[in-house]
């Protein structure tokens, strides 16, 4: 049976997004054992429906609340938030969504969870992701999916489905996140939440995605409104900040900038863009005209091999994780027990292992063919996802590979890109279903240019609002 799950109510918490919450503990007006205690109580209520938290770490939460002064440090301070389960908080088991291993306390904070605790957030726990963050739905084969709060029986996203079903619930204003081929923005947009991948090098590096030969991993959050994400992006460059990127400082609102937008319905991969999604991109594209924007059709160059080349990366990234485990992971790690996404994946790799250059250079060469659109476009407007919200199942790692495989090429179609190339993109609610569920759009820009996104997001926030629950 489907249902909405939302836990707003008359407790202190209100509708406050994350901004509005520190200014009232700011101000001496809440306390942060109170806000901690209701933050858990809310989740409690709706995890029991969404299974989307991976870690409780409550009691730690409210032991580390109790007698804290009302004015703390940080642009957040005493926010209740969650970190995703693919990143290590000190304490607390990193478990990436996968059954194959027994995970240990992490011994240390990963590199962004200190950046993410300097914004003075209060870590209520650790939610949950698909194996290895490889799936665009938060499913397993033998445990319970994530569910969207906006209709349970369908998907929440992937691979931060887990945080993105706790904001849009109303369970925490903000929470983190992380994409290495859409993972922030795909729930975003399943959710109804805004999700910003920023540019390769803004964030401190991710302790996996440094890695790789092409480093695909940015960290962030889900939030419910853009001056949440402004407020967070540049707190956290407060704590650290690439000094080869332009800063971006505190974005409070649009600017007067009139700019030219590229307009894109369909994937330059091929995949087709559903009528529901279509209409949501083309009323997006006349709400920006209206606000003076240019819009204009554009393709994006892309070399015929794309697909198939991300998926061998794919691949070699799940053979890595198979083939690492082991000595990683000292209670055991075993391949077999990987879900069937993954073990497909590793597979095709394994069979294609004389391909991985040649699909190596050519993701690596893709960026200059990318970076001609912003020759004559300050943005580029698509759809995030090629078809609306699937109902769970359609994408469960339980699917026969070849089948689910197809599945995820129909449907995550414009998001990878970005990854590969490192410029960064965000997903803004722009519409819903007939039957209620969000639809997401895109925004990407030049490597760097964060500033023009937030700001053209605020734009549309105030000129097409968007419902901020079920």
């Amino acid at each position: 049976m489907s249902e909405t799950v939302h836990v707003y109510g008359d407790d202190i918490l209100g509708e406050h997004d994350a901004v509005g919450l520190a200014a009232l503990l700011r101000k001496g007006e809440l306390d942060p054992a109170e806000v901690a205690r209701a933050a858990v109580e809310r989740v409690r209520v709706a995890d029991q429906r969404l299974n989307a938290v991976q870690t409780p770490l409550y009691e730690e939460a409210l032991a580390t609340t109790a007698g804290q002064p009302r004015s703390g440090a940080g642009v957040f301070a005493a926010v209740p938030s969650f970190v995703k389960d693919n990143t290590d908080y000190r304490g607390a088991p990193t478990g990436h969504g996968s059954a194959a291993f027994t995970a240990r306390p992490a011994k240390r904070h990963a590199a962004f969870t200190r950046q993410f605790l300097s914004t003075g957030v209060t870590v209520l726990g650790k939610t949950r992701l698909p194996e290895f963050g490889f799936n665009a739905s938060t499913e397993y084969e033998h445990a319970e999916p994530v569910h969207n709060p906006w209709n349970t029986a369908h998907s929440a996203g992937g691979s931060s489905g887990g945080s993105a079903a706790l904001v849009a619930s109303g369970a925490v204003p903000v929470a983190h996140a992380n994409d290495g081929g859409g993972s922030i923005r795909i729930p975003a947009a399943c959710c109804g939440l805004v999700g910003l991948k920023t540019s390769r090098g803004r964030m401190v590096a991710n302790d996996q995605g440094s890695k790789l030969p092409i480093d695909l991993i940015s960290d962030g959050i889900v939030s419910r409104t853009v001056r949440d994400t402004a407020a967070f992006h540049a707190a956290a460059e407060r704590h650290w900040r690439n000094p080869e990127l332009p800063p971006l400082g505190h974005i409070e609102g649009p600017s007067d900038r009139r700019l030219t937008i590229g307009l894109l319905l369909d994937s330059p991969t091929g995949a087709h863009t559903d009528d529901a999604t279509r209409a949501a991109v083309t009323a997006t594209a006349t709400a920006l005209e209206g606000a003076g924007h240019t819009v204009e059709p554009v393709e994006i160059p892309l070399d015929s091999r794309f697909e198939e080349d991300f998926l061998t990366y794919w691949g070699m990234l799940s053979f890595l994780s198979g083939a690492t485990g082991r000595l990683l992971h000292e209670r055991g790690f075993d391949s077999r027990r990987m879900d069937g996404l993954s073990q497909g994946l590793r597979t095709r790799f394994r069979r294609r292992l004389r391909s991985a250059p040649g699909a190596l250079s050519r993701l690596r060469r893709a960026t200059a063919d990318y970076v001609t659109v912003f020759r004559e476009h300050d943005l580029v407007l698509s759809p995030v996802l090629a078809h609306t919200t699937p109902r769970l199942g359609h994408l469960s790692p339980a699917v026969p590979y070849d089948t689910l495989v197809q599945r995820l090429t129909a449907y995550v179609a414009f998001t990878p890109l970005n990854n590969v190339i490192g410029t960064p993109s965000i997903a803004l609610p722009a519409a819903t279903t007939e039957d209620g569920l969000p639809i997401g759009v895109m925004l990407s820009a030049r490597h760097g240019d964060e500033r023009t996104l937030i700001e053209t997001a605020f734009t549309l926030e105030a000129v097409q609002p968007w419902p901020t629950h079920p």
